[in-house]
């Protein structure tokens, strides 16, 4: 990749930078930053993204940060008072403004001619959400290692496919840009997409580096960015590991965004989509009052189309949490569920969202061999959903299999730190420690679910029994009445008739630690 500007060449292969064709000297970590910034000039870089994709999120001080645009300006002719080049906009970040020529199918082209291919006519867009993984540039030095940045860009691309809410572009279309400069609205619009994944991989010895970003194409805006750092002990496990992270981040991120839209449409372009998208809003709000929203905006969405798999399956999803959590009544929500998520099934078999919803509808019915095989087969379908782990962790430490139970949970967890549903899968990693009598353990981690979220009442659960049981007296009865306040309804009775345990013996070592804080 090669950028032409103000005298100056830079080669981000051969790692140089030229000027009137003589080398300047300059330090790997200022390259970075100043390729960075030549990269994304289409707008304003912040501080943080700067820090992020140069630093790789390490603490990193103010005067570092202006003493490395510093010498980037420096290397390039320019200074902090003209900032002919490199600007800074103040509370808001850096820009590189200078005029660029960019190599495109060989050729160099006029900053002017590169805009006059973005404005051409834009694909229509498909009926989900567009995306496309450019490949990751190789930052190694070493043609030889090609393969590896392709691999991974390769391999995102394919697990990305699986994910049936998402029109993904094929390999070969996104591989038509390696090599290139190309602007993210370039890409947009003769792809079609408004989500565009780029990165980069360093190779160096034993040791590998690799940042990626999720970009808005419409506001050419950083929606996500984190940087992985590894051994290369295997590399193939390596880059299944860093596929698998990088696809489980985007996945939350992409239904933010598009909730965000929906919000900002006018009512009467509102669609079953847009509907859906604000429903999932709300679902992981993880409330009594946003749960029957959620289903509100779900039941108009399957009065527009009643065979909208995504929205029968998150109906039967979102009526079955809130039978766990005590909003709703089972006898009557359970066959409603059950309805919506066979005909979610019916739509689409291969549907990992589908098997998820029917899978919640048997756990909470007390048939946990049949939700095991359908959390299981949605696992098959989208190793990578981090919810269906949570609930896959669920029903195991139902099932009397904690040991199985905190694993999964961990892996939603891992797969997914910045998931709305992370509160979520908190609370079943404590309940499955609670299971296997580690109450410490299962008091921490209930305190972290209920740090995240102060409503999410089957944390609460957990944490009253857990400190019942270590004999925490007082934090069992604090936390008894935290979860009075988001379940009103708790009592013995409910505990006993309402969750689906296999194993007498497990239900009855809740209770004892309900009783123990003194519910009657």
């Amino acid at each position: 990749m090669k950028f032409e500007f103000d005298q100056h060449a830079l080669d981000t292969n051969l790692r140089e930078l030229r000027r009137d064709g003589e080398l300047v000297a300059i330090q790997p970590q200022v390259f970075d930053l100043l390729v960075h910034l030549l990269k994304h000039r289409d707008h304003i870089v912040s501080r943080n993204d700067l820090i992020a994709l140069v630093w790789g999120g390490r603490i990193v001080s103010d005067s570092t940060l202006d003493s490395r645009i510093n010498a980037a300006r420096n290397a390039i002719g320019d200074c902090g008072k003209e900032q002919r080049l490199i600007r800074t906009i103040p509370r808001k970040g850096i820009r590189f403004v200078g005029a660029v020529n960019e190599p495109l199918n060989g050729v160099h082209l006029a900053a002017t001619e590169t805009q006059a291919l973005i404005e051409q006519a834009p694909l229509p867009s498909p009926d989900r959400p567009a995306i496309a993984v450019l490949p990751f540039d190789n930052m190694s030095g070493d043609q030889g290692q090609e393969y590896f940045s392709d691999g991974i860009t390769e391999d995102i691309i394919t697990a990305l496919s699986k994910l049936r809410w998402f029109f993904v572009i094929a390999r070969n279309s996104s591989f038509s840009y390696k090599g290139k400069v190309v602007h993210l609205k370039q890409v947009a619009a003769e792809l079609g997409v408004r989500y565009v994944v780029e990165g980069s991989v360093r190779k160096s010895g034993d040791r590998v580096r690799i940042t990626a970003q999720l970009n808005d194409t419409a506001t050419g805006s950083h929606i996500w960015a984190e940087h992985y750092d590894r051994d290369l002990v295997d590399v193939f496990a390596v880059q299944d590991e860093i596929t698998d992270a990088i696809v489980a981040a985007i996945e939350p991120q992409i239904y933010a965004a598009e909730n965000f839209r929906s919000r900002r449409k006018p009512p009467n372009s509102v669609d079953a989509w847009d509907l859906v998208m604000r429903a999932l809003s709300h679902h992981w709000r993880v409330s009594r009052t946003d749960s029957e929203a959620a289903q509100a905006l779900l039941e108009q969405a399957i009065a527009i189309d009643p065979n909208y798999g995504q929205a029968l399956s998150l109906s039967a999803t979102n009526h079955m949490f809130g039978v766990h959590l005590g909003w709703t009544d089972i006898a009557t929500v359970a066959p409603v569920a059950e309805r919506a998520a066979l005909a979610a099934i019916a739509v689409d078999g291969e549907d990992a969202w589908a098997h998820t919803a029917l899978g919640s509808v048997y756990f909470s019915t007390r048939r946990l061999d049949h939700a095991l095989a359908e959390f299981e087969l949605a696992l098959q379908l989208n190793p990578n959903f981090s919810l269906v782990q949570g609930y896959y962790a669920l029903a195991l430490s139902y099932s009397g299999r904690w040991q199985d139970s905190y694993a999964a949970a961990q892996r939603a967890i891992r797969q997914s730190p910045r998931d709305p549903s992370s509160s979520i899968y908190y609370g079943v990693a404590a309940y499955a420690q609670f299971v296997g009598k580690n109450y410490s353990e299962a008091i921490t981690l209930a305190r972290e679910a209920t740090r995240q979220r102060g409503d999410l009442s089957g944390a609460y659960r957990v944490l009253t029994v857990a400190a019942g049981m270590a004999g925490k007296i007082d934090v069992a009865k604090a936390a008894l009445d935290e979860l009075r306040r988001t379940q009103p309804n708790i009592s013995l009775a409910w505990i006993a008739t309402q969750l689906p345990w296999k194993l007498d013996s497990d239900r009855e070592h809740y209770l004892e630690g309900f009783r123990r804080a003194g519910l009657a």
